[in-house]
Parts: structure tokens; C-alpha cells; sequence
């Protein structure tokens, strides 16, 4: 199973899991968070994170999540980049963590298309004719 760690301002990352777990029915295992507030050193958080991916990583890999590309959060997800091993995406959603949390028995190459699709064919606008619809769900 691919660990997930999600790196991003405050606490949104804990507020995803935490969605994620509803949807669910329970929290996935080998799910972490880490919040960066405008306080924090990103040197002092790096050693942190590097220990998280060390215990998420059961040898398939981890997938690192953060929020706003080129934000303190996403810069610190970067440095733990490790192609093949460690990959990162940037942007964060629900239906994106929903996809990577479905799809993490798949090997890393194809969990990161996962996940970019879910992300994006999550974002949608609704128009009148989907008003009482009971919502979309997410393609495979």
C-alpha cells in the first residue's frame, strides 16, 4: 500500500483526512498530515516530513500531497521528492485524496495519473439540470 502524506497550510490537511475518513467509513491507515502555519521554520519541518515518508513508505512508495504550488507548504513537499519513490502533487482537493485513497494498492506511476484525474474531473460546475441530482461521483 502507497503511504500519503498531505503537507499544506494549517490545518487543512488534518480537515481533508478527516473528510476522507466520513466518506469512508473510517480512517485510512498509513495517512499523515502535516500543517504549515506562517510561523513555522520549513527547515525546522523538513526533518519532520522526511520522518513521515520514512514510516508511511512500506516499499511501494509515498504519495506527497500539498495545497498552493510555490507556497511554503509546496516547497517543502518538493524537497522530499524522490522520482519513483517519493512523488509530489500540488493542489489538493477531496476528490483527489479520494482517488489516491481508492487507487493505493496500484503502483506509484499509475496511483499519481489516479489522483491528477480525480482531482480534476472532481472540479465542475453545476448547472440547473443537476440541481437535486444527489451529486457526481468520481470516474475510475
Amino acid at each position: 500500500m502507497i503511504g500519503i502524506l498531505i503537507v499544506a497550510h494549517g490545518t487543512l490537511g488534518e480537515s481533508l483526512i478527516h473528510c476522507a475518513s466520513h466518506c469512508l467509513g473510517g480512517r485510512p491507515l498509513h495517512l499523515r498530515a502535516v500543517g504549515v502555519t506562517v510561523h513555522d521554520d520549513p527547515d525546522a519541518i523538513l526533518p519532520q516530513c522526511r520522518e513521515l515518508v520514512r514510516q508511511l513508505d512500506e516499499g511501494q512508495g509515498v504519495m506527497v500531497f500539498s495545497d498552493i504550488r510555490g507556497a511554503t507548504p509546496c516547497n517543502i513537499a518538493s524537497r522530499l521528492l524522490d522520482p519513483g519513490r517519493v512523488e509530489v502533487i500540488t493542489g489538493v482537493n477531496l476528490p483527489m485524496l479520494l482517488r489516491a485513497l481508492t487507487y493505493r494498492d496500484r503502483p506509484l506511476p499509475e496511483l499519481v495519473q489516479k489522483a491528477l484525474s480525480g482531482g480534476h474531473d472532481g472540479v465542475m460546475r453545476i448547472d440547473a439540470g443537476d440541481k437535486g441530482a444527489g451529486g457526481a461521483t468520481a470516474g475510475g
